[in-house]
């Protein structure tokens, strides 16, 4: 993947945070203000792979969107939106790594979420938005859970994975830490060491009824 990164990666994460969120009506809502942003999106293969998602959400009929959304990111946790399960698993580990996303964001200044969990990505997003720096470096973090899922979404033919190209064009190149990481998690999946985690999402999350 070349890299493409945006003069505004501001604006990159608040808009991806928004398309990434299930497309519900509200959201649906939102498409033409978000269409009207993507002129200052810039270089141009930023602007056409985050295009491409909102074309899609514009073009499909609304029962597709959400189908596709829960099928795509409900469904399975090879594409979870939910960060940290991709290098902890269902271990004591993510907890902790939830309470230090909690502690990154009260630092920040901003309250931790009461509705989501701390490592959904478009709440990561909306905070990079906010707050560059601490958002960036949670980002980085991230990294190798990052580009699984950008390849789980490709190798599903999902429109997100033009999102995800675009987010990922944005960080720097994967440390030789991170590229060993990735090879780990691509080959043998998180750890498994079960601590009552199950499922990794709210229930209702993944049933689909908090929909």
């Amino acid at each position: 993947m070349s890299r493409r990164r945006a003069t505004s990666p501001a604006l990159l994460y608040k808009i991806a945070s928004i398309l990434l969120q299930y497309p519900d009506e509200p959201l649906l809502a939102r498409l033409g203000d978000v269409a009207a942003a993507l002129p200052a999106l810039t270089p141009p293969g930023v602007r056409a792979d985050v295009g491409t998602v909102v074309d899609w959400l514009g073009t499909v009929p609304a029962t597709e969107a959400a189908q596709h959304y829960v099928s795509t990111f409900d469904h399975t946790r090879r594409r979870s939106l939910y960060l940290t399960y991709y290098r902890h698993g269902d271990t004591r580990g993510r907890g902790m790594a939830l309470l230090a996303l909690n502690h990154t964001y009260r630092a920040a200044g901003y309250p931790p979420p009461e509705r989501e969990l701390p490592d959904f990505l478009p709440l990561i997003l909306e905070f990079a938005a906010l707050a560059p720096e601490p958002g960036t470096r949670i980002l980085i973090q991230c990294q190798a859970g990052l580009e699984l899922l950008r390849r789980a979404l490709h190798e599903a033919a999902s429109p997100y994975g033009h999102l995800l190209d675009a987010l990922c064009a944005q960080l720097p190149a994967l440390a030789p830490r991170h590229l060993a990481e990735l090879t780990r998690l691509a080959a043998e999946g998180p750890p498994t060491e079960a601590v009552g985690l199950e499922p990794f999402a709210p229930p209702e999350y993944v049933t689909g009824e908090r929909r």
